[in-house]
């Protein structure tokens, strides 16, 4: 690819982006809050957890040593 197709390509996907990110701002200010409710209920269902094994802790602390040691290298 030359750099006037790439730069080509990146202004369409830009434009496209901005395009998507109206539509689906259209399509969330149009929720009922019923389905606001379904939204939720998907989310937090138990088909996203299915088959992991059950957490002890919350994760918040293996979190923080994570964004403990990333600060460390920044």
């Amino acid at each position: 690819m030359s750099d006037a197709e790439v730069g080509r390509w990146a202004d369409t996907w830009e434009r496209a982006g901005r395009e998507l990110a109206r539509i689906r701002r259209r399509e969330l200010e149009a929720m009922t809050d019923e389905d606001v409710r379904r939204a939720i209920a998907d989310l937090f269902s138990d088909a996203l957890t299915a088959g992991l094994p059950s957490r002890m802790t919350s994760g918040l602390v293996e979190q923080q040593r994570l964004f403990a040691a990333l600060r460390r290298r920044a």
